[in-house]
């Protein structure tokens, strides 16, 4: 296969099914290595798109050879993930002088790990949210997106497991410097 030119533009409300398809995808695959049958479940029912993302225009989609490769984005709300569905978010806004923005629904189609989605999302992420005054960022890492993010530089500070979808999902919660 030939390398394709990734392209980027922000989500709209209009993208919902096909992000939803890739999403429900990206967790069935790309989490095979990493977690047993109960927790891919699990972590369909914790894990999906926060919608808030696509109102607050910090929602990525990246297409390469014009089909729908990857997305996501990042937050200056205080919900660290989940999707709609997922108990406890908060839209309650960051204060850019004292709280990390973070990185939110970060999915890569099976058919295109490992071709620079990921970096690209997190790229442009960071760019917006130094430009809003953030100087840090957060996240929550699946056991598959950990190598990535560590490797974008952001470090290990708590390991949680989530059980809000029945079996538990260990998740890594991360941290980065933007200055």
């Amino acid at each position: 296969m030939t390398n394709q030119t990734l392209t980027h533009r922000i989500a709209q409300h209009e993208d919902l099914e096909a992000l939803k398809a890739l999403m429900d995808a990206a967790i069935s695959e790309n989490q095979k290595s990493f977690l047993d049958k109960s927790q891919i479940v699990s972590s369909q029912a914790i894990m999906g798109l926060d919608t808030q993302l696509i109102g607050d225009g910090t929602y990525f989609i990246v297409e390469a050879g014009g089909l729908l490769a990857g997305c996501g984005g990042w937050s200056r709300r205080a919900t660290m993930y989940g999707g709609d569905q997922t108990p406890g978010r908060s839209a309650a806004l960051l204060d850019p002088s004292n709280d990390a923005a973070r990185i939110r629904a970060m999915y890569t189609h099976p058919n295109h790990t490992r071709k620079g989605i990921g970096r690209l999302i997190i790229s442009l992420c960071e760019e917006a949210a130094k430009a809003e005054g953030f100087t840090k960022m957060e996240l929550v890492a699946t056991l598959s997106g950990e190598p990535l993010y560590r490797a974008c530089g952001f470090e290990p500070y708590e390991e949680i497991i989530d059980d809000r979808g029945g079996a538990g999902v260990p998740l890594l919660r991360m941290r980065k410097s933007l200055t």
